[in-house]
C-alpha cells in the first residue's frame, strides 16, 4: 500500500506496516517475561508520545495487564532534555508488589527515563521494566537500557505515531523525519 509522505518531512523512517510488526514482536515478547506470575502486570504509560504506541501494544499483550498513566514534563531546549522533570500528572493507583512496565515513546539522553525509573522504585514495585518504541543511543548521556526496545534509530528529529513537534504530526500512522528548516532554532 503506497502512502502519500506528508509535505513537512524528509522522509518517512519507519512504515505503518513494519511498526505494526515490531508492536506485534513487542507484545509476544513481555507476554513470555510476565506469564506465571500470578499478579497482573501493570502497565504505565507516558503521556502524550506513547499513547498510540501503548494502545496497539496493549491490544497484543496476552496477559492480565492493569493500565495508568503519567505525564511528565522535561525542561531544556526545544531540541533536547536537561533532566529537569516535573510530573504533571501522577499516577492513579499504587504500584507496591506490582510487576511494572513504563511504556515511552522514545529515549535518547535517557535522562528524564532514568528520573521517572529512580521515582518509580520507591513506591516499591515487584519488579520494574522499560519499553520504547524508539531508541537513539547515540544520545545517551545516563545509563538506562530498556528490556524491551523497538527500533534504534539515528539522531535525527522524528514525528509521527504519537511522536510530535508542537503537539503536531501525531496522528501520522508512520514514523517520519521531520524538515530541518521546521525545527531549527534561531
Amino acid at each position: 500500500m503506497h502512502q502519500e509522505i506528508h509535505p513537512d518531512l524528509e522522509k518517512v523512517l519507519l512504515t505503518e506496516e513494519l511498526i505494526q510488526e515490531k508492536v506485534k514482536e513487542l507484545g509476544a515478547a513481555i507476554t513470555r517475561r510476565y506469564q506465571g506470575t500470578g499478579r497482573p502486570l501493570q502497565v504505565i504509560v507516558i503521556l502524550k508520545g506513547a499513547a498510540i504506541f501503548a494502545a496497539d501494544l496493549l491490544r497484543r499483550i496476552e496477559i492480565p495487564t492493569r493500565v495508568d498513566f503519567m505525564a511528565i514534563s522535561s525542561y531544556g531546549t526545544r531540541a533536547s532534555s536537561s533532566g529537569v522533570v516535573r510530573i504533571l500528572k501522577d499516577l492513579d493507583h499504587p504500584i507496591e508488589g506490582f510487576d511494572v512496565l513504563v511504556v515511552e515513546d522514545i529515549i535518547d539522553s535517557g535522562r528524564t527515563l532514568n528520573y521517572l525509573l529512580n521515582t518509580l522504585k520507591q513506591r516499591k514495585p515487584a519488579s520494574i521494566a522499560t519499553c520504547v518504541l524508539l531508541d537513539k543511543p547515540e544520545r545517551r548521556e545516563v545509563d538506562v537500557d530498556p528490556e524491551f526496545v523497538g527500533f534504534e534509530i539515528p539522531d535525527e528529529f522524528v514525528v509521527g505515531y504519537g511522536l510530535d513537534y508542537a503537539e503536531r504530526y501525531r496522528n501520522l500512522p508512520y514514523i517520519g523525519v521531520l524538515k530541518r528548516s521546521l525545527y531549527q532554532e534561531g
